[in-house]
């Protein structure tokens, strides 16, 4: 599936997340290289038309269904889906592990921090893996001393498969620890099962 086969722009909560536009770009890089936006982020302080390319060319990427999340007309954060191949075995049936595995990746404009939208922007693209792209699980990952962003994973029912004992490379800390999270697309639907039927 490719990024023109998802339905765009989708809700994520109250936001909207839509494919980037230049003008939408130009909102994140308001708030991008602050310090306090990337102090957690392994590509730290980006060149604005680099950057700008980089989120138009994956337009066209059929690998990449990243998005741009936006309330009221303002842009509040990013959200970043990829798809990878699974591990698997090359004598087996290829169509079972390539393209099986989505990452995802969120970022809230500073000013909009503890409203809760990560866990929207996060949950949108859980669901744009599992539900339209097929995907048999989804990643996540961050610096173990990143406690917001883990709290977003594990509010959304993901497990963490990997702490890291000084595995990442922090500019400032030097090595600390860095954990991996995951969830499986079935278990992603029953918890969604699970909490439509705690609703009603």
């Amino acid at each position: 599936m490719t990024t023109s086969d998802v339905a765009w722009p989708r809700p994520a909560g109250p936001l909207e997340l839509r494919l980037p536009t230049r003008e939408l770009v130009e909102q994140v890089l308001v708030w991008r290289n602050r310090p306090e936006v990337t102090r957690w982020l392994l590509r730290t302080e980006v060149e604005p038309e680099a950057f700008t390319k980089t989120w138009l060319d994956g337009i066209d990427d059929p690998l990449d269904h990243s998005a741009i999340a936006v309330l009221d007309g303002e842009v509040v954060g990013t959200g970043s889906l990829w798809i990878t191949d699974a591990m698997g075995q090359t004598h087996g049936d290829p169509a079972e592990y390539v393209r099986a595995e989505a990452g995802i990746g969120y970022g809230v404009a500073p000013h909009h921090a503890g409203r809760g939208f990560a866990t929207e922007i996060a949950r949108a693209l859980i669901d744009l893996a599992v539900d339209e792209l097929g995907a048999h699980r989804v990643t996540a990952g961050c610096y173990a001393d990143n406690i917001a962003s883990w709290k977003v994973m594990e509010r959304l029912g993901m497990r963490r498969e990997q702490h890291g004992v000084r595995d990442s490379w922090h500019a400032e800390l030097g090595w600390i620890d860095g954990y991996t999270y995951a969830i499986l697309a079935d278990e992603w639907r029953e918890r969604r099962v699970a909490e439509r039927t705690a609703a009603n």
